[in-house]
This record gives structure tokens, C-alpha cells and sequence, in this order.
């Protein structure tokens, strides 16, 4: 057998199972399963899906999930279902250092609570550079608070090699600190000695104005070099035109390290 799904059931395994020597691919939708049974058990009784694993896509409590011994992972998806984590949890900036290949990040704002929450220095990087990372993508990341923006800007400082950074804006953190404006105006001095030489491609959805989306969208056009394109979708629902155009405004006055660089505001068709 080489391929196995599993779908809305519990793994129960015995000591007599038998190993998966030619098992390359593995679906588990809606299982219940220890941590224990899934990786001592069924991942390392595969050999071949032990060697050739390059892709996760988990949605679960990631409590529960501990990537170790991922040497050719090069695509991960994180989406947390498992109870709110609070700050003053431990940080836990070690959590990819057994991930050196990995190329494609996708975290939810539950797993970002999870990795980040017990970090409020907005200077902190990963224990180990993401040096193989070349996309980078944020759904629902809050950077009113202090959880969100030090998870995007510690990501950004920590993977020099990416190329495209995507990130939709959420607002609803109701435990969190916020983001002073003390702290924004101290953003800059963190990324001192920092460039983004290979980021090409940004993607911002939801912006509404507010001082921390601004001063990350102001060092992502100071600090790359070669960005072609920066797509800025606002928050339009409960935004009035006049802020709209404020925002516009003040975009177009930020220095671009790259002279290639084009804003894109989608909306009303208005370009920067």
C-alpha cells in the first residue's frame, strides 16, 4: 500500500501492527489520534513517508503537534481549532528550527497566538534563520496587537530570502496587549542591518490606516531592493472615502528602495 486516507474515525493501534514499508502518501481527515500513535507509530513504521515528507497541511490543536525530524518539509499550512492561548504563554521561537528546507508558511491567527503569544519584544527573531522561505502567508493576523505584529515582523526579519509575503488583516483580539505607538516608532531601529533582496511580490488585505499597518507597509518599501508589486486591499465596509484617501496620501510620500516598485490601492480603481 501506498497511499492511505482516513477519514472520521479513531486509530487504535496494537504492537502488532505491521509496518508501511512502501507508504508515500498520508490523509487523515477528522481523526482522532494521539500524538504518540501518529509519530512513533504510524510515521516512523513508514520509512518511505518518513523520508518524503514535504507537505503539511494541519487543522487540529496544534499543541498537540510537534514538528521534529522534518528535514525535507517543504510546505506547511498550520490552521488551530484548539482553545484561545493567552499571553504568558512560553515563547516559542524554536518551533521551526527542524524545518531547514522549508519554502512555504501559512499560519492562521490561532496558530500565531500559539507560536507567538509568549513574545512582546517586536526585535525577536527565530532561533534558526528560515533560509529556504520564499512565501510567507498571514490569515487574519491582528497588527493593532502586540502577538500579531511581532509574529510578522519576526518572521520577515527571520527568513532573508523571501520573495512573496500575503497577509489578511483581523482585528478581533481580545486577548492581547496593543500596539503602542511608542513601539511603532521604534519598528524602524529593529530592522537596522536588515534588507529584503529577494522580496518581489506584497499583498495586503484589509488595511485601514491605523499607524502599525502603515509603518509595515512604509519598511517593506524601504528595505526591498527588487519589489516589483505591493497590492494594498483597504478595509472598505466601515471606512469612509476620506480616510481612503488620507491612506493613499500618505503611501505615495514613503521612500521605495526599489525603482520598480508599484503600489496598487485597489479601490475605485486609484493607484499609487
Amino acid at each position: 500500500m501506498t497511499h492511505l486516507k482516513l477519514h472520521n474515525c479513531s486509530i487504535h493501534f496494537t504492537p502488532t501492527f505491521k509496518i508501511f514499508n512502501e507508504l508515500v502518501s498520508l490523509e487523515l481527515c477528522e481523526v482522532t489520534i494521539s500524538s504518540e500513535l501518529l509519530h512513533e507509530t504510524l510515521i516512523l513504521c513508514s520509512p518511505m513517508l518518513e523520508k518524503l515528507l514535504r507537505s503539511l497541511d494541519f487543522t487540529g490543536d496544534i499543541e498537540f503537534l510537534s514538528l521534529t525530524k522534518v528535514p525535507f518539509l517543504v510546505k506547511l499550512s498550520l490552521v488551530a481549532t484548539g482553545p484561545s492561548v493567552v499571553a504568558g504563554e512560553p515563547d516559542r521561537s524554536k518551533y521551526f528550527e527542524d524545518c531547514p528546507a522549508l519554502e512555504r508558511l501559512f499560519l492562521d491567527y490561532g496558530s500565531i497566538q500559539f507560536l507567538f503569544a509568549g513574545s512582546c519584544d517586536m526585535a525577536t527573531k527565530l532561533s534558526s534563520p528560515l533560509n529556504c522561505l520564499k512565501y510567507l502567508c498571514l490569515s487574519n493576523i491582528c497588527l493593532h496587537y502586540i502577538v500579531g505584529l511581532s509574529c510578522a515582523l519576526c518572521l520577515i526579519r527571520s527568513s532573508p530570502y523571501l520573495q512573496d509575503i500575503q497577509m489578511k488583516i483581523g482585528y478581533d483580539d481580545k486577548f492581547s496587549i496593543r500596539v503602542t505607538d511608542d513601539a511603532v516608532t521604534k519598528i524602524p531601529s529593529t530592522f537596522s542591518g536588515v534588507t529584503l533582496n529577494h522580496l518581489r511580490s506584497v499583498k495586503l488585505e484589509g488595511i485601514t490606516g491605523k499607524k502599525p499597518e502603515m509603518e509595515l507597509v512604509k519598511l517593506l518599501l524601504a528595505k526591498s531592493p527588487l519589489l516589483l508589486r505591493m497590492l494594498i486591499q483597504p478595509r472598505i465596509w466601515n471606512e469612509s472615502a476620506e480616510t481612503r484617501l488620507k491612506v493613499i496620501a500618505e503611501i505615495t510620500k514613503f521612500p521605495r528602495a526599489s525603482p520598480k516598485a508599484e503600489v496598487d490601492y485597489n479601490v475605485d480603481n486609484n493607484q499609487v
